[in-house]
């Protein structure tokens, strides 16, 4: 992976780079990368979540309604455009609200409950770039929607567990928490800005207060969390509901062996969460040691059109777990680029015969490459080396003759002639 803006400058050219904070995945490390996501999404297929694939942009009032206006995501962060029919479009920030978007508009809700939906892909936030905080971000993410259980809750939080594990991740830890339901957070609001209301705020983290005062105990600036000591915490003021439900989500996590920490101030990004929430964090990567988060969402649903059903979810970043791997010196084989066959040709009337031979072989389900450029024989067994190559067909005026071509076994340097058959080549090969 490479970062934007640090590629070398060309002389007498204008050099382009990618957009600031947008990161290249680039071989060889981009095999990590695609290691990393296809098997958190094997992982979600495994516990019986079917994939959907979002649009990259949504109508802005889906998230405007779904995340909330006070989020520092719906305020500051978005990215925001009218298209040529001066409709205002956003660049999806995260994928909850439009998994539901979707859920209600094809009726997937009308059916068996709950529906368990994976994703992955691009995010975007015009956030302030830094080492793992990117404006386009990479998750996988999974939705239950349209059953409360706390059975479920746990389900989710320990898929997320094993995600990381799958990959070789170890030095993470678990935090969580609930935010209660709409039985005791009025009244948990209402205890908190008393509270903060006494307190010295500035305008802006006043008018948030008024908005949503759990956003101010999300603050990071020391002189606000100074401030925020002996303030009310949601754990204190849960219905008995809710501290049942969390009761049985901790006694289920406890019965899989998962540990976790009990964090009674974590407060997420998003207006929508109720109940159980968590997030996985990973001292490894400094001030952005987030990797990954989720809970439950009761009311979102309903805030976009839909049935009044709860769900429960999580987002796993693709690119902070590769740089949480870094972290820890771990080192994944990755997806496998090299070939089986590299085809090196000399000379026009071979380069043909050995395109359609490759082109064949590929058919036949075996990766295969071959030479281009007209490159001699030692330029072209060059590509071989580049491309990991196990065999090498070498195919030149003498081999065409013959109706032959050369097989070499890169590793064990050894050579034989068969047949110039697509057959012969593959028997071959597979032997």
């Amino acid at each position: 992976m490479t970062e934007s803006n640090t590629a070398p400058q060309r002389s007498n050219q204008v050099s382009l780079s990618a957009p600031k904070g947008v990161p290249d995945y680039i071989p060889p490390a981009s095999s990590t990368f695609i290691r990393v996501r296809d098997e958190f999404a094997r992982q979600a297929r495994v516990a019986g979540y079917q994939h959907i694939e979002l649009p990259i942009f949504e109508d802005t009032s889906l998230f405007a309604r779904g995340v909330g206006e006070s989020t520092d995501i719906v305020s500051k962060e978005m990215y925001t455009f009218n298209d040529r029919g001066q409709r205002s479009v956003t660049l999806r920030p995260e994928g909850t609200a439009g998994v539901m978007r979707a859920v209600v508009q094809h009726n997937l809700d009308r059916g068996y409950l709950p529906v368990k939906l994976n994703y992955y892909g691009p995010f975007f936030r015009y956030e302030r770039p830094q080492s793992g905080r990117y404006r386009q971000l990479q998750q996988v993410g999974v939705e239950a929607i349209g059953v409360d259980d706390p059975l479920l809750d746990a389900e989710v939080i320990a898929l997320a567990d094993r995600c990381y594990r799958s990959v070789g991740l170890t030095g993470f830890r678990l935090e969580l928490t609930s935010l209660g339901d709409n039985t005791c957070r009025p009244q948990y609001r209402e205890k908190l800005q008393q509270f903060l209301f006494k307190l010295p705020l500035d305008e802006e983290t006043r008018r948030r207060a008024e908005i949503n005062p759990l956003r101010v105990l999300d603050d990071k600036r020391g002189e606000v969390q100074n401030l925020l000591v002996d303030a009310p915490l949601m754990l204190d003021h849960l219905s008995a509901e809710s501290r049942v439900h969390f009761e049985t989500v901790l006694g289920t996590l406890d019965d899989l062996g998962i540990e976790y920490t009990i964090n009674p101030r974590m407060v997420r990004g998003l207006d929508y969460y109720t109940k159980t929430t968590f997030e996985f964090v990973h001292d490894g990567l400094g001030a952005q040691s987030g990797i990954g988060g989720g809970g439950r969402y009761d009311g979102l649903m309903a805030q976009i059109g839909g049935q009044d059903l709860s769900g429960i979810g999580f987002g796993l970043g693709v690119d902070r777990t590769v740089l949480a791997l870094e972290a820890e010196g771990v080192t994944l084989d990755g997806v496998d680029s090299r070939v089986d066959v590299f085809g090196v040709a000399i000379g026009l009337a071979a380069s043909k015969r050995m395109s359609t031979l490759i082109d064949a072989i590929r058919a036949a389900g075996i990766s295969a490459d071959m030479s281009y450029g007209g490159r001699g024989l030692k330029g072209a067994m060059k590509g071989a080396d580049r491309a990991q190559a196990r065999y090498a067909l070498v195919l030149g005026e003498r081999e065409l003759e013959a109706g032959t071509v050369a097989v070499k076994d890169l590793a064990a340097h050894t050579q034989v002639d068969v047949a110039l058959t697509v057959d012969a080549v593959i028997e071959a090969v597979r032997r």
